[in-house]
């Protein structure tokens, strides 16, 4: 990446100052040339600290601007981040391969301090890593908040009609993503399988931050979205484990596939069951502490030793934290711990929404490059299939009249984190090519920036469709509670 320095000194903004921003290590006191672990930490947390600054600005202005257009504030939140991310102001952006620093946070703090180029990567790398970590505990709060906001009876009562969402979700755009790269654009088996496996994800993040902002996620689209969304996550980890061994080897590793549905329906189950029997003596604890916090910090270890079981197994770490909401929602504890975790959310998630947006990178959507085309012209076709396969997912739900089957297929959309996890593994493991490649991702940013705007439009078109007379007082008592 060229100096931005080197641009600044070139159109006169700045003088007196080395053409190359690396001779400035010749131009500082010595002792900045070599630090140490314990002198680069301070300037890690310096270089957090004025990210998390960029984070919230980002998060805040880009959630205002959609909330005063009756747009999902999360697609704000996602707007931004791709603004001061990799496409745009490369201000929150994370290391590549060859090790180059492309931040202009970095380049600021380097410029500041003086510090060598090998200091300043190593400043980037620790930077990177911690807001890393922050947006993956910010996903992970969610999804313990979003448990607590579920009613666990009626996600066991739309249990059936999620399972086939879910399996419906991953089969119909699996199957003809598959098979329309073979058969169309002539794509070898092992790349069309992979790509295909990414048509199956769906990100829950998103999707229930959505429906919560909108209040539906008591709602029965609601709770089959989310129940449907935890399967599809959990199908998914299966199905990246399938075609990760059928890249390396050629051949579907029988055991770890067993392996994996027997540890995810083990742990699904297990956990509630044994976290519902548990949970009072939760409560008795809980109630004899003296100390300040009791309720939230006993809530996260309980939420965390969840989710570092469900990561130990090779799950997602947000199923556990999911299943730790849904066992303390049935406590006397609800309103409490959903009181105290809202302010660790409003802090957290606003991070991981705008990491996925800053790793988005919009440059493979530029017809104007050669390279792109190619992935264009796929992703087209893996777009119309990512949309319809799920959309169809919605309208295969039985015996539930009157339900707004569209919302349950559009909510299972957005694709997101998880999408991008099957670009990674597939690019690094060689399998895709760079044009296919691409094309996934671009289907990613579709399917992720489409998904908030049109759940909010087949929501109130559902609401329109119901007048005041059609209203029994039944149901207006039961919407009031649920409230």
């Amino acid at each position: 990446m060229a100096n931005w320095m080197s641009g600044l000194i070139g159109s006169g903004l700045i003088s007196n100052i080395p053409t190359d921003f690396l001779q400035i290590k010749s131009t500082v006191s010595p002792w900045l040339a070599e630090l140490s672990e314990a002198e680069v930490e301070p300037l890690v947390l310096a270089s957090v600290l004025l990210s998390l600054v960029v984070v919230y600005l980002a998060a805040k202005i880009g959630g205002e601007l959609c909330a005063r257009v009756n747009l999902p504030a999360v697609l704000g939140e996602l707007i931004g981040g791709v603004i001061v991310g990799v496409s745009a102001m490369h201000l929150i952006v994370f290391p590549e391969a060859g090790g180059e620093v492309q931040s202009l946070l970095m380049n600021l703090v380097g410029m500041t301090t003086g510090q060598a180029p090998s200091e300043l990567l190593r400043v980037f790398q620790g930077e990177s890593e911690v807001i890393s970590v922050l947006a993956e505990l910010g996903v992970i709060i969610l999804l313990f908040e979003i448990g607590l906001e579920s009613d666990l009876k009626e996600l066991i009562r739309v249990g059936p009609q999620a399972a086939v969402v879910a399996v419906v979700g991953v089969v119909v755009p699996f199957a003809a993503g598959t098979a329309g790269l073979i058969a169309i654009f002539g794509i070898d088996t092992i790349p069309a399988v992979f790509a295909g496996a990414a048509l199956t994800a769906t990100s829950i993040g998103i999707t229930a931050k959505v429906l919560a902002e909108m209040q539906k996620l008591s709602s029965r689209e609601g709770q089959i979205i989310i129940g449907a969304a935890v399967l599809d996550d959990v199908l998914g980890i299966i199905v990246l484990a399938v075609v990760a061994s059928l890249a390396k080897t050629g051949e579907i590793e029988i055991l770890n596939v067993a392996f994996l549905v027997a540890g995810a329906a083990a742990f699904l189950v297990g956990s509630i069951f044994i976290g519902r029997l548990l949970s009072p003596y939760f409560v008795m604890v809980v109630n004899k502490m003296r100390t300040r916090g009791q309720v939230i910090i006993s809530s996260l270890i309980f939420a965390f030793v969840l989710a570092y079981i469900a990561a130990a197994i090779q799950l997602e770490a947000i199923l556990g934290a999911f299943a730790a909401g849904l066992i303390l929602a049935e406590t006397s504890k609800h309103n409490e711990i959903e009181e105290q975790i809202s302010p660790i959310a409003d802090m957290l998630v606003p991070i991981f929404f705008i990491v996925v947006g800053a790793r988005t990178d919009l440059s493979v959507l530029n017809p104007l490059e050669p390279a792109n085309r190619a992935g264009l012209v796929i992703a087209s076709f893996l777009v119309v299939v990512a949309v319809i396969g799920k959309v169809i997912a919605g309208f295969a739900i039985f015996g539930q009249p009157g339900i707004n089957r569209l919302a349950v297929g559009v909510g299972m959309i957005p694709r997101g984190e998880v999408g991008l996890v099957f670009a990674g593994v597939g690019a690094a493991s060689g399998v895709l090519t760079e044009s296919l490649d691409a094309a996934i991702i671009v289907m990613v940013i579709f399917t992720t920036f489409l998904a908030p705007p049109l759940l909010r439009i087949v929501f109130k078109e559902d609401e329109g469709a119901v007048s005041p007379a059609e209203t029994t007082p039944e149901l207006e008592t039961a919407d009031e509670v649920g409230s």
